[in-house]
């Protein structure tokens, strides 16, 4: 049987060795970039859907209602209304998630 070389055994376990670093290291960070790049695109577009949703339902108040709310000097309330009905779609999300949690 022929002795295999020290130098030849240290160079392969080197690359066995640096093979598993990258297999166990640099490919979960790389999926786990993708999962954190789509993850903020969604949350950033998830804002400004809600941002221009509030928008418009304040507008639609401020709009359509008239001087119902200037006349009476309550002024603030469609801003409150906003606010509701913003809360009240972060409640339904919330829900959403926490149903979907247990259900995995």
């Amino acid at each position: 049987m022929a002795k295999s070389n020290p130098i030849e055994e240290a160079q392969e376990l080197q690359k066995m060795l640096v093979s598993y670093a990258k297999q166990e290291t640099v490919e979960p960070l790389k999926t786990l970039g993708n999962y954190l790049k789509w993850g903020i695109m969604g949350a950033l577009f998830m804002f400004m859907g809600a941002f221009f949703a509030g928008l418009g339902v304040l507008r639609l108040l401020q709009t359509e209602t008239g001087d119902v709310f200037s006349k009476s000097g309550m002024s603030a309330l469609p801003y409150l209304i906003t606010i509701i009905v913003l809360g009240l779609g972060i409640a339904a999300l919330v829900g959403t998630f926490l149903r979907a949690k247990k259900e995995i």
